[in-house]
């Protein structure tokens, strides 16, 4: 049988990829791996870029142009054969990585590299790329005795394991429960676009009537507009306990098969023993060996700073809300309250609903006017191409063009379905690197959960799902435009993780710009641009409840941090504990005992932000203070753009992310832009 993910191909073949595929192509593949690398150790005279790096890159490379689809397929169309062969092919992958991690012969080889005269010929991304290689050699326990090297390798592959069924859990416990109505009056206060969407997901089930699932938009429609109380607290209930021993199903049975606190227990506590083998005091430590932040000191020092300043007025926004409740009749304001009030206090503030936003941004042309943005900052053009294979008839095709030329590539997979997982992302499906045959061009995928589009509407965003797509698209473009060529430091990858959101949340402040509204927005049915009475009120808005929000971040941030730097392997703390000891110092909404957010907080337990949540905040402080150049200069300033093109997007890992940041700034990062940005601080004026 052939096997498409053998196959050499510029793009993945989606259609032809089968879940048997996927085993036999990962085993196959790290086995040419590995006898690749052994017979280049065994011949290797004298280690130079040519002779163990640039080879060694084209073997990695090829793997991971078969596990990129897969992974992708994964997370957006998901099912039970394809999660199998997932799962079995990710410990494959984790115990391989392990090997090579711990592998004294490469280690000594790029070491001699490292030390030879050949270095300093190296350009400054090789030079990097070594110096990572070194670093992560030692992360991966290369220095550490025989027996503590099986060890860490069997947490490795545990906690593999571990991510994956954390993130499993969360889709099944949230694809298990709804709420059907055979007509919509229990379903008073939803504005016609939730309604149509409800409907459409009773016809997915084969119901008659109206279905509400705990996906994001039908769960937030529920949460922000349902007038019934007992309604927005079932709802509630069952969002906040998923994958928890309190989860229910659709038929009200108990969903605890899906529970996930025994795997946060075991992950906090072998993360903990793999982070003291290599030296660490604990796992926080370990997090921020490849960070920007240098200690556990620093990152809780400005969290709590931020925590702080934005307390006071996070208490003004609740004790504001509250009054509001009670004018409305809400004496007891509860936690499935907060959004449906606060969506009411908006609107009589302002006259301004997210929902009354929607028809000004359909997709379409919310997508259209993103690549205008970007042309007029970058000097780029995005091009639609058809004919190219995908998982889904939704799914778009693009490429960027600079100057003419082809540079780089993405899909576009927009809407929420079943099967696919919950949020919003980027993720590399090819990486730019030099090859024999010239330079690869990256390719990204780019993926949200928006409103699908019905029969006679298209899909119509809310402002909020607005800065998520350029939120994204940042991150596509970190990946997209980078010109290294060498594959570790290119793009996205090798920068410290709490500056990789520094394009993404960069990128989000022209959605708030009065000269970009006109190009992102226009009324679906008659063209129109966002009138200027609604622009007032958007930008009136922005700051509406920004203490509140604020906080909730940091609630976040804390816990995550927290866990990982004060975990204590002799008498492990209750992560609910920690996490309301946490809420009484920053929160100002206190959830009902129930509410067991930790057990689908996947950013943490099944994603790549361990002890790294707080990067959200750090990044915000770089993106905030980047953007107030452009507010100098002017957000369209064709040689700001380029500027920063230059020394950010196109530097990928190359160089440490200050050292970006003060090249193109001039100086070293302000808190002030944020707290600006976020009405927490006062305009100065001269």
């Amino acid at each position: 049988m052939s096997n498409p993910l053998l196959e050499r191909y510029e793009l993945p073949p989606f259609s032809a990829i089968k879940p048997e595929h996927v085993e036999a192509a990962v085993r196959e593949l790290i086995s040419e791996s590995r006898e690749f690398r052994n017979r280049l150790l065994d011949d290797l005279q004298q280690p130079t870029w040519e002779t163990l790096v640039a080879p060694l890159e084209a073997v990695d490379d090829r793997l991971e142009q078969a596990w990129a689809p897969v992974s992708h397929l994964n997370a957006v169309c998901n099912n039970d054969a394809l999660r199998v062969a997932y799962n079995s092919s990710v410990a494959l992958l984790t115990e391989y990585a392990t090997e090579v991690s711990q592998d004294q012969r490469l280690y000594k080889a790029y070491q001699a590299l490292a030390e030879s005269d050949q270095y300093a010929q190296l350009s400054q991304s090789q030079r990097q790329a070594v110096d990572n290689a070194l670093r992560d050699f030692r992360l991966g326990g290369v220095a550490l005795e025989e027996d503590d090297k099986q060890r860490y390798g069997a947490i490795k592959t545990r906690l593999s394991e571990l991510s994956t069924q954390f993130a499993n859990n969360v889709l099944d416990a949230t694809q298990a429960w709804y709420k059907h109505f055979e007509d919509k009056s229990a379903l008073a206060g939803l504005p016609e676009s939730a309604l149509e969407q409800a409907a459409e997901a009773a016809k997915q089930k084969e119901l008659s009537g109206y279905v509400v699932t705990l996906d994001v938009p039908s769960y937030l429609a529920v949460m922000t507009y349902a007038d019934d109380r007992a309604l927005r607290e079932e709802v509630y209930t069952a969002y906040v306990t998923r994958a928890s021993a309190e989860g229910v199903k659709a038929d009200g049975s108990s969903a605890a098969e899906w529970d996930n606190t025994d795997l946060i227990s075991e992950t906090l506590a072998l993360r903990h023993e793999m982070a003291q083998l290599l030296g660490f005091e604990n796992y926080a430590e370990r997090s921020l060996a490849t960070k920007m932040a240098d200690t556990p000191e620093q990152v809780l020092s400005f969290l709590n700073e931020l925590a702080e300043k934005s307390k006071p007025l996070a208490e003004r926004d609740i004790a504001q809300l509250r009054r509001f409740a009670q004018e409305q009749g809400g004496d007891d304001l509860q936690a499935w309250d907060v959004v449906y009030y606060s969506e009411k206090l908006r609107q009589q503030d302002y006259a301004l609903s997210q929902e009354e936003l929607r028809p000004y941004f359909p997709a379409e042309r919310v997508i259209a006017g993103l690549f205008d943005v970007c042309k007029r900052l970058f000097n780029i053009d995005i091009v639609s191409v058809d004919g190219v294979d995908t998982w889904h008839p939704d799914v778009r095709f693009y490429h960027v063009l600079d100057n003419g030329e082809h540079i780089a590539s993405f899909y576009f997979d927009l809407f929420a379905r079943a099967n696919k997982r919950g949020g919003a992302w980027m993720a590399d499906c090819r990486v730019r690197r030099q090859t024999d045959g010239g330079v690869q061009r990256p390719v990204a995928f780019l993926t949200c959960n928006f409103t699908p589009p019905l029969e006679d509407t298209p899909s119509l965003l809310t402002h909020d799902e607005v800065t998520t797509l350029f939120h994204e698209f940042g991150h596509g473009l970190h990946h997209m435009l980078t010109k290294i060529d060498v594959a570790s430091v290119s793009g996205i990858n090798g920068v410290a993780w709490d500056a990789v959101e520094l394009p993404s949340q960069f990128l989000e402040n022209w959605c708030w710009e009065p000269e970009v509204i006109p190009l992102i927005s226009g009324h679906h049915q008659t063209g129109e641009p966002l009138p200027q009475t609604l622009l007032d009120k958007l930008l009136a808005a922005r700051n509406f409840q920004s203490g509140m929000q604020m906080v909730r971040q940091l609630e976040f941030a804390l816990f995550d941090f927290r866990l990982h730097a004060e975990y204590d392997p002799q008498q492990p703390r209750d992560p609910q504990a920690l996490l309301d000891d946490i809420r009484r110092q920053v929160a100002v909404v206190i959830p009902p005992a129930f509410n067991r957010f930790q057990n689908s907080f996947s950013h943490i337990f099944a994603g790549g932000y361990a002890a790294g949540y707080y990067s959200y905040k750090w990044a915000e402080v770089l993106s905030a203070d980047a953007f107030s150049r452009f507010e100098e200069e002017g957000i369209f300033n064709p040689d700001t753009g380029a500027n920063f093109q230059q020394e950010i997007l196109q530097q990928g890992g190359s160089r440490a992310p200050m050292e970006l940041f003060v090249q193109f700034r001039g100086r070293e990062p302000s808190i002030k832009p944020l707290l600006r940005h976020s009405g927490i601080e006062p305009v100065e004026v001269a």
